[in-house]
C-alpha cells in the first residue's frame, strides 16, 4: 500500500473509531475540547504528511499521533505543560486490554459478525477484502471482475449499513 493509501486508510479508520479515540483522549488529556482539537489536527496531519506504508496497529498509531498533536497545539497556544501532563503524555499505554475491555471488544466483534452476515455476499466479500485483507479497491475490482465504481459503491453501502446497525 502506498503512503497515500496508508494515510487514507488511517483517515477512514479515524472516522470509524472517532468516538472511541475521543473518549480515551478525554480521559488521558482531561478535556473534551483538547481531545477534539487533537483529533482534528491528526486528520489534517494525515492529509498533509507522509505516513509509513504499513501501520501494524492503527488504533495505537492514531492515539499516539493525537497525543503528540495535543502537545504541539498546547505549545503553539503558548501554554506550558505541567510536569504531570508531560508524564501522562509520555506514559506508554498498556497495550494489553483489561477484562472489561476484552469483554466489550468480544461483544462488539460478535455484533459486527452478526451484522456482516446480513450483508449480501458480494458486498460482504468486498468489505472483507478491503478491511481485513487490506486490498486496494482497484485490486478488489480486478479480483472480482467488476468495475472500480461498483466496488466503491458496495463498500460505501456496506460501511453505512454496518455503522447504522451498530449505532455508530
Amino acid at each position: 500500500m502506498s503512503a497515500v493509501g496508508a494515510a487514507a486508510g488511517l483517515q477512514q479508520f479515524l472516522v470509524l473509531r472517532y468516538n472511541e479515540l475521543k473518549r480515551r483522549l478525554v480521559l488521558r488529556l482531561g478535556s473534551d475540547e483538547v481531545a477534539s482539537d487533537a483529533l482534528q489536527e491528526t486528520w489534517l496531519r494525515l492529509s498533509t504528511r507522509r505516513v509509513a506504508d504499513t501501520v501494524v496497529d492503527p488504533w495505537h498509531y492514531l492515539f499516539r499521533m493525537a497525543l503528540n498533536a495535543s502537545v504541539d497545539l498546547r505549545r503553539s497556544a503558548g501554554r506550558q505543560l505541567s510536569v504531570r501532563e508531560v508524564d501522562d503524555l509520555l506514559e506508554v499505554a498498556d497495550s494489553a486490554p483489561g477484562p472489561a475491555e476484552s469483554a466489550g471488544a468480544q461483544a462488539e466483534l460478535e455484533a459486527l459478525a452478526r451484522v456482516m452476515r446480513e450483508l449480501p455476499e458480494r458486498r460482504r466479500n468486498i468489505l472483507l477484502a478491503v478491511r481485513v485483507e487490506q486490498l486496494t479497491q482497484p485490486e478488489v475490482a480486478r479480483r472480482m471482475g467488476i468495475s472500480l465504481r461498483l466496488v466503491e459503491l458496495e463498500l460505501q453501502k456496506a460501511q453505512a449499513y454496518c455503522a447504522a446497525r451498530l449505532g455508530r
